[in-house]
């Protein structure tokens, strides 16, 4: 549930989380939003940075400048005067994605886990629209919810040392895209040709926090038209 009143915690000597919620909802996320909002239109003396999760917001400050317990009035006040936030308005991605084979090495591993078939995972996964509540792991990395409960799934046991770009994850009740190569331990059902990730472009991100993903399949003779 949201918390009625910001929780903080002191992170280090130089950053403060504070914490909105006790679990994933997207009301919760949606008061991280605002108070990242906030944060950006009214800057705070000191602070260098923000990063917004599920239910909390990192804030790393210079300890040169201020401290935590400033912060913690600041933010207070800051609160208690903005009683209506405009956050940006949320963009919908629709995201190709080739389901199983060489891409989804995990999709027939997942349609057993669950006593189902590898057409019903699939369905299951694409029925849904999901927010992006966070961006993390690797730049670009989007954790979005809530898979359906039927799609449930528990991390892999060993996780791998190498997912290729683009590959299209699950885990517990989430789902995500490996923008670079890199280890991961989620379920693989499927990759897609979409670039999530590029650092020349502003923004260098294809998703941001609070946008709309729906995942459509496609054949894998597509993957490369897609790709171009």
């Amino acid at each position: 549930m949201a918390y009625e009143r910001s929780q903080f915690r002191i992170m280090g000597d130089r950053s403060l989380l504070v914490e909105l919620g006790d679990r994933i909802s997207p009301d919760v996320n949606q008061r991280v939003r605002e108070l990242f909002v906030m944060l950006e239109k009214n800057p705070v003396k000191g602070v260098l940075e923000t990063i917004p999760a599920y239910r909390s917001l990192l804030v790393i400050y210079d300890p040169l400048i201020t401290n935590t317990i400033l912060l913690q009035h600041q933010i207070k006040d800051l609160q208690k005067k903005s009683e209506v936030v405009d956050t940006p308005e949320p963009k919908t991605v629709e995201i190709p994605v080739v389901y199983g084979g060489e891409f989804g090495a995990d999709l027939e591993w997942v349609a057993r886990y669950h006593k189902t078939t590898t057409e019903e995972v699939v369905q299951l996964h694409t029925a849904k629209t999901y927010q992006v509540y966070m961006i993390g792991f690797t730049p670009g990395f989007p954790y979005m919810g809530e898979l359906p409960e039927r799609l449930a799934t528990p991390r892999r046991e060993t996780p791998r040392t190498t997912i290729p770009e683009g590959s299209v994850g699950i885990a517990q009740r989430q789902t995500g895209i490996y923008p670079v190569e890199s280890p991961g331990g989620w379920h693989i059902l499927g990759r897609t040709p979409m670039k999530l990730f590029n650092p020349l472009q502003i923004p260098p991100t294809l998703l941001e926090m609070g946008d709309l993903v729906r995942f459509f399949p496609i054949e894998e003779g597509e993957f490369k038209q897609w790709q171009q």
